[in-house]
């Protein structure tokens, strides 16, 4: 792709993120969320391969559904309030549209369905992009109205999406598809607290995309779209592999890594509002997608793979990791100790 044409998207992409989180109008929220949809399309599509663009194709789709229902939500809001500002929204068939709008927008259990198959006709640095900067503009909306939502339609796509994202990622073999599955069920952690304690939704969100952000971009270093290609890289990038490794299993939530901090936080939350039956249930499918992280930590670092044909292996690649892949694989492993402090900030 064209450097400037890749920086003119990459711009609006900055530009349509900040109008929607410094606008207090719908109008404004909806035209940034548009400005967002359009830039990142010709990033999904930029390979001209039939899958990219089958998948730019259903992004268009379902992100054009998704921005006419959060108009017409804020449209039905006005027509009975008379109130066109976002924290204002009180109607309560407004606030279900919204709701299931955002959703759409998210990949949320039961408008998942798009999520892993955009991810997989994507680049994965584009898939990087949808699965963190392009959830932030919904994230933030659900956040402002998070006082009006209904708390029993958001539990319930929150179980959901917890239960399929682990579920759906079991039997899949592409790693796209499985970070998509991983997303749809971190998604579901976030919409859970939502309405309890909205801030720890944020603290969840980026807790998530750092750890995110790191296992992109080692998969990027690497170069491993599906799990036989990752089985042969610990040949390439011993190091990488290993701290691959660490960076799942912080993604899974394990103690005493980084991705441990929102699930206790979430859990102890959930346990102070009397759902202890929820917080047990949200914990036990956690364990599906600890699964397939172990099935991905363990192709990437303990196994070899069974070879009937003679190839020769590459041994380590003389390219450089790049510090940003460092830097946030340490912050994704590191970063419990200081969660207290984590904790006053957020």
């Amino acid at each position: 792709m064209n450097p400037q044409a890749k920086l003119i998207f990459i711009t609006s992409l900055l530009l349509g993120t900040t109008i929607t989180l410094s606008s207090n109008h719908w109008i404004m929220a909806w035209t940034g969320l548009e400005i967002n949809t359009l830039a990142i399309l010709p990033l999904i599509s930029k390979s001209h391969h039939p899958r990219a663009i089958e998948a730019a194709t259903k992004y268009f789709l379902v992100q054009a559904t998704a921005s006419t229902l959060v108009l017409f939500a804020s449209m039905t809001n006005a027509w009975a309030t008379g109130q066109w500002d976002i924290t204002q929204l009180t109607h309560p068939a407004s606030c279900m549209i919204l709701t299931s709008a955002l959703a759409m927008k998210l990949g949320l259990v039961p408008f998942h369905f798009w999520f892993p198959e955009v991810l997989q006709g994507s680049p994965l640095i584009t898939g990087l992009l949808l699965s963190t900067a392009m959830k932030f503009p919904p994230i933030t909306l659900l956040f402002m109205t998070s006082p009006s939502l209904n708390p029993i339609l958001l539990t319930t796509m929150a179980i959901l999406s917890a239960a399929l994202g682990g579920w759906m990622g079991l039997n899949q073999t592409q790693t796209r598809k499985i970070m998509a599955f991983s997303s749809i069920s971190h998604l579901g952690w976030m919409a859970m607290i939502l309405v309890y304690d909205p801030k720890l939704t944020l603290l969840n969100f980026y807790l998530y995309t750092l750890i995110t952000a790191a296992v992109f971009l080692t998969l990027n270093t690497i170069k491993a779209l599906n799990l036989s290609t990752l089985m042969t890289t610990w040949t390439k990038t011993p190091s990488l592999s290993a701290t691959l490794l660490l960076t799942l299993l912080s993604l899974a939530g394990l103690p005493p890594l980084t991705g441990f901090l929102p699930k206790w936080m979430i859990i102890q939350e959930l346990t102070k509002q009397d759902m202890t039956p929820t917080a047990t249930i949200m914990a036990l499918l956690s364990l599906l997608s600890l699964f397939f992280y172990l099935r991905l930590a363990y192709c990437a670092t303990i196994t070899l793979p069974p070879h009937t044909t003679n190839h020769m292996k590459l041994w380590h690649t003389h390219k450089p990791t790049n510090a940003s892949v460092a830097l946030l694989v340490t912050m994704s492993t590191l970063l419990l100790p200081i969660s207290p402090m984590i904790r006053t900030i957020v």
